[in-house]
């Protein structure tokens, strides 16, 4: 399908150099494919990822965890 599009030129310019493609129906194409990739959770994982937003207030810290401890414990197993 062709289509007419007003592009932000400094926007486009950045997306050729972090892509490095250097037609712009490829890299319109990429950056649609992207979207709906992490849109739709269709990247072979059947689960979408939370948006961290939604986690707000689920989260309960422990004041005195000690991380290098459980390090320590899990490599013990191995």
């Amino acid at each position: 399908m062709q289509t007419t599009l007003n592009l932000d030129e400094a926007l486009l310019n950045e997306a050729f150099q972090l892509t490095n493609i250097t037609n712009q129906e490829e890299l319109i194409n990429l950056a649609l494919q992207e979207l709906v990739r992490s849109r739709s959770g269709s990247s072979g994982a059947s689960r979408r990822k939370k948006n961290l937003l939604d986690l707000a207030g689920q989260i309960q810290f422990v004041a005195d965890f000690d991380h290098k401890t459980l390090r320590e414990t899990r490599h013990a197993a191995d």
